[in-house]
């Protein structure tokens, strides 16, 4: 009876072993996962012969749009400008998105409705814009918070504030 009880015990601490580095096997697997990369595009997806095929001259609005579809974005300024924008990027885990291709071809159009000019460009005009801070700069006083509070107090009324005139009694 001794014998069988001590094959017993490492059975059962091989049991528990077993299970523990299965666990642990689990748990990081699971806190690894959140560390793959991510890939994403945005944006127009083209055949590229389509894109070049777009001539000035030769095309107007309604064969580029036959051609390549509805633009991504048009001119916010001139609707005779057409944007097909695609982008792709790739992210590790909680990091900022980081562009690996991006393509975009303007399209503009005369008057008319004819294409006018056709131009493409790529990452290269991808800027990373840095904020100073927690704060704006701006132009005009540095007031403090007092200053402000307070700054007004005797001008209401003394003729002499901005917009006033010496002809006028305010």
């Amino acid at each position: 009876m001794a014998k069988a009880m001590k094959f017993a015990k490492p059975e059962k601490s091989m049991r528990v072993s077993q299970i523990i580095s299965l666990t642990a096997l689990v748990v990081a697997m699971m806190v690894t996962s959140g560390c793959t990369r991510l890939r994403a595009h945005q944006g127009y997806i083209g055949d590229q012969t389509l894109l070049t095929s777009v001539q000035p001259g030769v095309d107007n609005k309604d064969s580029v749009q036959a051609s390549l579809g509805r633009p991504t974005f048009v001119g916010q300024f001139d609707q005779n400008d057409w944007y097909y924008y695609a982008r792709d990027t790739r992210q590790l885990a909680f990091a900022l998105p980081t562009a690996t291709e991006q393509y975009v071809l303007k399209v503009r159009f005369d008057q008319a409705g004819n294409v006018a000019s056709v131009t493409q460009t790529g990452k290269e005009l991808i800027s990373k814009i840095s904020p100073e801070g927690d704060e704006t700069p701006t132009l005009g006083r540095n007031t403090s918070f007092f200053e402000e509070i307070f700054g007004n107090i005797g001008s209401v009324g003394a003729g002499t504030g901005q917009g006033s005139t010496p002809n006028s009694p305010n």
